[in-house]
């Protein structure tokens, strides 16, 4: 079988290798691998600025979603033939984070899942709602558990709530998608006026290109009567954080997810203080998590947003398209089954 691996760092050093198939053990499945979806992380691991010392030829991506294959002895969880997703931490399957949960992340501790067939412990993969394409359902074991965490665990979005998203990339368009359902109103920035009116076909109440204005900050606050909003979702970083701290209302809530503008910044907190705010680390989610994501997509008949797919050789231009910004919703990459 075919399969991508990471011989060493950059997207044009990305190599189409031919592995042995994988087969499985007790307890393990072979997943046939049909559509990939690339998140921002995987584009650091493959340059090199996710985990520097990430292990020669590791296949890269964390999610995938195929059919199984191939079953070892003793899997009850799937059957051959199920459609399924891989999770992203293969060893947080419930209850609260914990650092011996976090071992195991496909597309870094692990192999991931850019390639023909990936193998899997059962635990590690779930059935995905009957009315996803696989290209679809491959975009939520990072994007979509992270925004579910995101609005609903830790953000606790209710109808009347106001939602400030930033960007248009994977995370934020899920947490439109999920805050909208929820009843919430949802604002958002970008620095594209034609993503911004994307968006708003999407559901996004009000927008606000940064580049035009950058002090997103007070128009958020005063997009809700001086108030200040109820969560933000927090995608950009040390760049964003301290606007995010100004946008948000007392009392609310900030979930810290990305570092697109950057690790380091200086910080003042005293808004933190001030403010009461909330400040929540979202990291994925558990297997749990993803079941919850699951049941909501499949009675609401969601649709997360595809933006482009690209053939299985092309995966370095795909990892180019992540690099340059220019999507909307999500990148995936088709895999062919033989």
């Amino acid at each position: 079988m075919k399969a991508w691996r990471i011989p060493a760092f950059g997207i044009d050093r990305l190599s189409l290798d031919e592995v042995p198939a994988p087969q499985p053990g007790p307890g393990q499945i072979v997943l046939d691998v049909h559509a990939v979806s690339l998140n921002y992380r995987d584009l650091m691991t493959v340059k090199g600025a996710y985990n520097p010392k990430l292990q020669p030829h590791r296949i890269p991506c964390s999610d995938g979603a195929g059919t199984i294959a191939a079953i070892g002895q003793g899997v009850t969880r799937v059957a051959v033939g199920d459609r399924v997703a891989g999770i992203f931490f293969q060893h947080w399957l419930d209850g609260d984070p914990a650092a011996d949960k976090f071992k195991g992340a496909l597309g870094g501790d692990i192999d991931g899942t850019l390639a023909q067939q990936i193998l899997l412990h059962e635990d590690g993969v779930v059935k995905i709602p009957d009315h996803l394409s696989f290209e679809e359902a491959a975009t939520l074991p990072c994007a979509g558990v992270t925004a579910w965490n995101a609005v609903v665990t830790a953000g606790r979005v209710k109808s009347g709530d106001t939602v400030l998203i930033q960007g248009t990339g994977g995370v934020s368009c899920f947490a439109l998608q999920f805050a909208k359902a929820l009843g919430a109103r949802v604002i958002g920035t970008s620095s594209s006026a034609g993503k911004l009116r994307r968006a708003v076909d999407l559901g996004l109440d009000a927008g606000h290109n940064y580049r035009e204005d950058p002090e997103w900050a007070r128009w958020a606050v005063s997009q809700t009567g001086g108030q200040g909003v109820d969560l933000t979702v927090e995608v950009g970083g040390a760049g964003t954080f301290q606007q995010s701290l100004a946008a948000t209302r007392t009392g609310g809530v900030i979930t810290q997810i990305g570092v697109l503008s950057g690790r380091e910044q200086s910080l003042i907190i005293t808004p933190i203080l001030h403010k009461m705010l909330q400040i929540r680390g979202i990291y994925v989610g558990s297997r749990q998590h993803f079941l919850e994501l699951n049941r909501a997509i499949a009675q609401t008949g969601l649709h997360p947003v595809v933006d482009r797919v690209f053939s299985f050789g092309e995966a370095r231009e795909a990892f180019t398209t992540m690099e340059n910004a220019s999507h909307f919703g999500k990148i995936v990459i088709s895999v062919p089954t033989s």
